[in-house]
């Protein structure tokens, strides 16, 4: 028996149905599990904890699988939970409000390491653990045969895979070769995914609900949408009547995709403004032009990737919210998120606070924004809720 058996008092969390295992709880390993293996997880008194995923070379050694000591791990199993997963998203695909959409988002499914998302008619499957790779073959076939969509293209080369030991790996699963770009809707709105160059899985399903928020914000006035992308709220904005959009973003191909999408929608470019270039520059610039806008989306990059990088990643969120808040008129919006898993939502809204005061602004939070329906979050995992935003209003 491959086994896992941990420290005196460290099994709290698995009892909580936490899934993940750090090495500091572990007091020894049985039976020489390689990577990958389903390993059974036992407290130092020897009780049941969970099946578990076993990585060998990750801080997070173990992802649990199921708590239930009758479970058995093979196909079956990830079959169940892959419909389960599925038909939580079948009332977003009957309603035909979007063609793309995530369905599975890891831990909070019940599939720990697992993504996969929705492009029309193709699938893309996102691997970050070991225990996820090992079942690879079964989850593209799986996945295929549950949903009916038989092309599969994978998208593993997130940067925690060097954590867990593992080269990325991108490129068809199927035999059907991937188009440069596939067609989707959002809210009646047409945009392209890259699967093989784009972002994330080649685009940002995440924000969706808070591309229609926009839209509803957004008709008569000036825009600013900072590390804009491919356009997904600039798109939004002017379809929503804005005035006028100025988009920014640091990649040549992001502004060309954003471009493409405007076509795409006929939407007059003469109400875009899209700029190549630093974000953290052109805010500064636009201060000393002394520029203004009504409505400022701020969605960057993940500056903290873990709680160890919260330090420095607060100092960028705080200098972008600080330059976005001055370059409001009174009244003005502010959308503004972090997807860095190592700064809370109370230390976001911290960073933004201190923005403000450093602003000499009155400012207040409308709503608080999150990622869409169809990525849930588990009460037991709350590292699932990446996604954190604001929406700020400036008296």
């Amino acid at each position: 028996m491959r086994r896992l058996v941990l420290k005196a008092g460290r099994e709290k969390s698995l009892q909580r149905r936490h899934p993940w295992i750090y090495t500091g709880a572990v007091e020894r390993i049985e039976g020489d599990p390689q990577s990958g293996d389903t390993v059974e997880v036992r407290s130092s008194q020897g009780g049941f904890l969970a099946w578990a995923a076993y990585s060998p070379q990750s801080q997070i050694c173990a992802r649990a699988w199921d708590w239930r000591e009758g479970a058995r791990i093979d196909a079956d199993f990830l079959a169940t939970r892959l419909r389960r997963a599925f038909a939580r998203r079948e009332a977003l695909t009957s309603s035909g409000a979007t063609s793309a959409l995530r369905l599975v988002h890891g831990e909070s499914d019940g599939l720990p390491g697992i993504v996969i998302d929705r492009f029309a008619d193709w699938l893309v499957l996102q691997l970050s653990s070991a225990g996820a790779w090992r079942w690879r073959d079964d989850i593209a076939a799986l996945a295929a045969d549950i949903t009916g969509i038989v092309n599969v293209f994978e998208r593993s080369d997130a940067d925690v895979l060097a954590l867990e030991g593992m080269a990325p790996r991108v490129g068809e699963v199927t035999s059907s070769a991937a188009p440069p770009h596939v067609g989707i809707e959002e809210s009646g709105l047409k945009f392209e995914v890259d699967l093989r160059h784009g972002h994330k899985t080649g685009f940002y399903l995440d924000q969706r609900d808070n591309r229609a928020l926009l839209r509803s914000h957004a008709r008569g006035r000036e825009i600013l949408d900072c590390f804009c992308y491919s356009g997904g709220f600039t798109v939004s904005a002017l379809a929503g009547g804005a005035a006028r959009v100025t988009a920014i973003d640091s990649s040549k191909d992001a502004i060309e995709a954003a471009r493409r999408h405007l076509r795409a929608n006929d939407l007059a470019e003469e109400r875009a403004e899209l700029l190549e270039g630093d974000v953290f520059a052109l805010l500064r610039k636009f201060r000393d032009q002394a520029r203004k806008f009504d409505v400022i989306v701020l969605d960057p990059p993940k500056f903290a990737p873990t709680a160890a990088h919260a330090e420095r990643a607060a100092r960028a969120y705080k200098d972008i919210n600080l330059w976005a808040l001055k370059l409001l008129r009174p009244g003005g919006t502010l959308f503004t998120f972090s997807c860095s898993g190592g700064v809370s939502r109370e230390l976001f809204q911290k960073i933004v606070a201190g923005a403000a005061i450093d602003a000499g602004v009155e400012t207040r939070v409308v709503r608080h924004l999150n990622a869409g329906v169809d990525h849930p979050v588990s009460l037991a995992f709350p590292e699932g809720d990446y996604l954190k935003g604001l929406l700020c209003q400036v008296d």
